[in-house]
């Protein structure tokens, strides 16, 4: 992290239009992307179930972002899992994953339609092939807030996004969360893994895209 400026307001200057060339090591993330063999380790009653699952991700590059001196590029992400045997939407979430090239931040936010948010951060350099980003309930800065019920329930304590990216241009994430159950005596740790390929390539973001279109026009 960069020592907090005297001048909190002033934006920066160098703010480079184009999101996709910006993104270090996210860049890798753009695009829509698929698979069908995702591996969900999950509690239920009778203890840790196991579910294979369908997965669709779509991460689009968003115009850069500022707070005051501090520029983000970033991507907006939404995820939807089906299983084999349902047709009912098994996981559905979306949020931001963020780079802060001065610094090496990468941060992912996560919010899920049953009562839950998070904001997770590491650190990562342009051209790493593995990245994590982590969270701690608790952690007024990178925590986990959830619902009265989730909390005394399923209270999520901890979570780890691991990603690899391969060298065939897929990338395949790791994530753990770490689960106090209601009931048991000893943490769960609910395991997510999954391998995805890239099915459509990614688009420019907004600022982009009108500053491409006004310099076609000014071609013709």
């Amino acid at each position: 992290m960069l020592p907090i400026p005297h001048d909190i307001f002033t934006e920066p200057t160098n703010v480079a239009p184009d999101d996709l060339a910006n993104l270090g090591p996210l860049r890798r993330l753009a695009g829509v992307w698929q698979a069908d063999k995702g591996v969900d380790i999950n509690p239920k009653a009778q203890g840790p179930e196991r579910r294979v699952f369908r997965e669709h991700i779509r991460m689009d590059p968003i115009d850069p972002q500022t707070n005051g001196p501090q520029l983000f590029y970033g991507l907006r992400y939404h995820i939807h899992i089906n299983t084999p045997e349902e047709d009912i939407t098994f996981h559905d979430q979306v949020g931001y994953w963020l780079w802060e090239p001065a610094t090496g931040l990468i941060m992912q936010s996560v919010t899920i339609p049953r009562g839950q948010v998070l904001l997770a951060s590491g650190h990562a350099k342009p051209d790493d092939k593995k990245i994590s980003v982590t969270a701690q309930r608790g952690d007024a800065r990178y925590g986990i807030c959830s619902t009265e019920f989730l909390d005394e329930a399923f209270r999520t304590t901890s979570y780890r996004c691991d990603i690899t990216f391969n060298d065939d241009g897929s990338w395949t994430y790791n994530l753990e969360t770490t689960l106090l159950v209601k009931g048991r005596d000893k943490p769960f740790d609910h395991h997510d893994t999954n391998t995805l390929k890239l099915v459509e390539a990614p688009t420019l973001n907004p600022l982009a895209t009108i500053l491409s279109d006004r310099a076609k026009r000014n071609q013709t």
